[in-house]
């Protein structure tokens, strides 16, 4: 780890004021082995009761906490040491299941029944873009506000979707204020019966024209169905996502960008860390991961190289000439690498910067965790 300006994962993991960690950064980072390795540190290190949330739909962090598969249900991981008195467990963002239960928790039955049967409510809580990153909103507001868990780690999608995810409120209230949802309200609310139909009609002719030309009568009908259905919703929705995005502004909450050490994901990296400054979210530290490093740093490229050509002109087949040739080429990879990093430092001198070295395998279960978090920290 590099001491210019560490990041102390530990200090941080053990601090009990901490009650949420976002790891976010671009896909392919080593995000969610990261989360995953964090929470089991907090659980087996620090006695804390955790929970990690993925976000990212690959599975990749049930397969390396050794469950079969996560659901929308935090799964306790029973293979952990709980000697200093921690429990670990997991779950994935189902965001259908997170919305029915949303509109569960917030309407009669015959309401809630109305809103599952309608076509566009059951398109919207799968597929429309932006629905996973309000749910994701609700289900972190849900177990913060649970508060049964001294600590929530959460993994979120690659960072211009983890974007998405900080600005889920903001487009949830931009949605609820607009003028095609006010649109959609006015014939609902209007009590008029074949309103849709009567909206396409003489007194909003054009506007009507166009959205049945280009949604459909029967799309357009289903659609104001379910904005009708969820008005008496929205305000609830616009609490709950505000009041979650002050969570993350405040200072129980810590952001760690993770990124390999390349020029998008530093790049990546940097934006986000921008992004977070603007918002006033707290950002804990970047985490770079899969860095080469070089046991033999007093042996440079230069002398590498010499010397290597020295023992061939002996042995055109030396072993020891070989390894000279891969030691220059590590340590061209290290230095480009270290470049790259100091781009970020550059830009971000106050954010601390841990520094974890390449692994020679992949995580596939909790000892795997174990060697990546003996890396990381």
């Amino acid at each position: 780890m590099d001491t210019k300006r560490a990041l102390d994962l530990d200090t941080l993991l053990a601090d009990r004021d901490i009650r949420i960690i976002v790891c976010c950064g671009s896909g392919g980072v080593g995000k969610t082995t990261t989360a995953a390795a964090l929470a089991l540190r907090a659980a087996e290190r620090h006695g804390r009761r955790t929970v990690v949330l993925t976000i990212d739909p690959a599975r990749r962090l049930a397969q390396s906490l050794g469950l079969a598969a996560l659901d929308n249900t935090p799964r306790r991981v029973d293979e952990i040491d709980e000697t200093a008195g921690g429990e670990l467990f997991a779950m994935m963002l189902d965001m259908k299941r997170t919305f029915d239960e949303v509109v569960l928790a917030h309407s009669d039955p015959d309401r809630a029944k109305e809103i599952f049967a309608n076509p566009f409510y059951q398109a919207m809580s799968s597929t429309f873009s932006g629905t996973q990153e309000y749910m994701a909103m609700e289900k972190l507001g849900q177990l913060r506000a649970r508060n049964e868990w001294d600590l929530i780690v959460v993994d979120t999608p690659p960072s211009r979707s983890a974007l998405d995810f900080l600005d889920a409120p903001k487009r949830l209230a931009r949605f609820l204020d607009g003028k095609m949802l006010r649109l959609l309200l006015a014939p609902a609310r209007s009590g008029g019966g074949r309103s849709v139909l009567r909206l396409v009609g003489a007194s909003m002719s054009m506007v009507g024209r166009i959205m049945r030309k280009v949604l459909g009568g029967q799309l357009l009908n289903e659609v104001s169905t379910f904005v009708s259905a969820l008005d008496s919703m929205f305000g609830g929705f616009r609490e709950r996502s505000e009041r979650t995005y002050r969570i993350l502004q405040a200072p129980e909450t810590a952001f760690l960008v993770v990124a390999s050490p390349e020029p998008d994901a530093i790049r990546e990296a940097s934006y986000f860390a921008g992004r977070l400054a603007e918002e006033q979210m707290p950002l804990a530290g970047l985490i770079v991961n899969r860095v080469h490093t070089v046991a033999a740093h007093g042996l440079s490229v230069e002398r590498s190289l010499a010397a290597a050509e020295t023992l061939t002109t002996t042995d055109p087949d030396s072993v020891t000439a070989a390894v000279l040739r891969v030691h220059a080429d590590l340590v061209r990879t290290a230095e480009r690498e270290q470049r790259i990093t100091d781009r970020f430092r550059r830009t971000h001198p106050d954010v601390p910067v841990a520094q974890v070295p390449a692994l020679p395998e992949d995580v596939h279960d909790l000892e795997g965790l174990r060697r990546c978090l003996s890396a990381l920290l």
